[in-house]
């Protein structure tokens, strides 16, 4: 992870969320990691993802209305593994520790 040179992309569901998604991205590179963000309003939810996945993101963040109201990130894997629905500071803080331990993935 603490290599990759796409460690992070961020999804929204839709283009009435883009600006939460921005701020999502704005922070994770605020607290120094790669984060790129897709929001072309031409591609599908699922094309999106599979796009991600092919790029190599190890984490790719879906954000949607849900997330949006409490604040909160819906984290996937590269590997098409679900992990769940987490607060923001919570993954930086598991980033951070990626980071610490140069977690290879």
């Amino acid at each position: 992870f603490w290599l990759s040179p796409f460690q992070s992309i961020v999804i929204p569901v839709r283009s009435q969320i883009d600006e939460y998604a921005l701020s999502v991205q704005k922070q994770i590179t605020e607290a120094g990691f790669v984060c790129d963000i897709e929001v072309d309003p031409g591609k599908t939810l699922n094309k999106k993802i599979r796009n991600a996945q092919v790029a190599q993101y190890n984490f790719i963040i879906v954000v949607g209305d849900k997330e949006a109201n409490g604040k909160t990130v819906n984290v996937r894997t590269r590997d098409e593994k679900i992990l769940g629905v987490f607060p923001l500071e919570k993954v930086i803080s598991k980033f951070r520790s990626f980071g610490d331990n140069y977690v290879k993935d």
